[in-house]
């Protein structure tokens, strides 16, 4: 049995090294050297090269390197195998740590400071809120998205999250479904979406998403924070919405095209943060290890953590 590393733009030689180490007795193989097809029984995948899916009659199993698979059930020959997806404590925590971060950047106010001592202008607010003053709102409550929710209320912000389905976390104030949507944004100052790209999601990010935010608020205008997938959201439209007051600020980690074009305007807008698609890179031992653990559990018969429903998209 084999397994082939279908990735793009991360180091091939260095996965096909741990993989081989943690997988012995399987042959590793990366796109480019000579193999048998009808030997690959697994695939890796990440953003894989076009038609390399394809020609695989022995296929068992796809596994995304990433939370996300989007990616994957975008490409229309897709083989007819389970997907797995990865959940992984690192990966888990890193995210989690994105969200605090820039949820902290805006409550304290940082761009303005970082703004003023460009201009070398000593300009201290004195009434800046604090954290239990600030109502943060999570779009999508898997795995991410709870472990950042109970986070935030840990340090002290007034948490609730959406989802399309109910769900029960401790602490944290749910609303689900489309119904009870303009609620959940009505309550937000700080919108923060961790929500998996699908063909109900894609371009939920827009102007009357940012419309129904809260206007009452103690950061003044409200926030928006994207750690999920840039197809999520409408980048004209976040612009536009910066521009007129209906947003105060962005942190945006992914973009509808990565990565993002110099001519964008978002990345001298100086009310935007841009970070390149980094929120939840995790150490690639950890994911190594994970994926390893997920083809030794199929192997044996059993169905390992991650298994993605591809109708629903995650």
């Amino acid at each position: 049995m084999s397994v082939l590393l279908a990735i793009s733009g991360m180091p091939l030689e260095v996965w096909q090294e741990r993989l081989s180490a943690l997988l012995p007795g399987m042959s590793v193989f990366v796109p480019g050297e000579p193999f048998d097809r009808r030997a690959i029984h697994y695939v890796v995948a990440w953003q894989h090269p076009p038609r390399s899916l394809n020609g695989l009659p022995n296929l068992a199993a796809i596994f995304s390197t990433g939370a996300g698979v989007d990616h994957l059930l975008r490409d229309p020959d897709l083989p007819p195998v389970p997907v797995y997806r990865i959940i992984d404590a690192d990966l888990t925590g890193r995210m989690s740590e994105y969200v605090v971060l820039h949820c902290l950047l805006h409550q304290r106010g940082l761009l303005r400071d970082l703004q003023n001592q460009r201009q070398r202008r000593w300009a201290p607010d004195l009434l800046q809120p604090a954290a239990q003053s600030v109502r943060v709102g999570i779009m999508g409550l898997g795995v991410l998205g709870r472990d950042a929710a109970q986070k935030l209320v840990n340090i002290g912000f007034e948490v609730a999250g959406w989802s399309r389905t109910p769900k029960d976390i401790p602490g944290i104030e749910i609303f689900a479904g489309d119904g009870q949507l303009p609620a959940f944004l009505a309550r937000t100052d700080i919108l923060v979406s961790l929500l998996p790209l699908t063909d109900g999601t894609r371009g939920l990010l827009d102007k009357s998403i940012f419309a129904g935010l809260a206007r009452n608020g103690r950061l003044g205008r409200p926030v928006l924070i994207n750690a999920g997938r840039g197809g999520l959201q409408n980048e004209a439209d976040i612009l536009e919405a910066l521009g007129d007051g209906t947003l105060g600020a962005a942190s945006l980690d992914v973009f509808q095209t990565e990565p993002l074009p110099a001519d964008s305007p978002l990345w001298n807008h100086p009310a935007v943060v841009v970070t390149p698609h980094s929120a939840a890179i995790s150490d690639l031992d950890a994911i190594t290890r994970r994926i390893a653990s997920q083809i030794n559990a199929v192997q044996a018969g059993e169905t390992p953590e991650g298994l993605v429903n591809t109708e629903e998209g995650y």
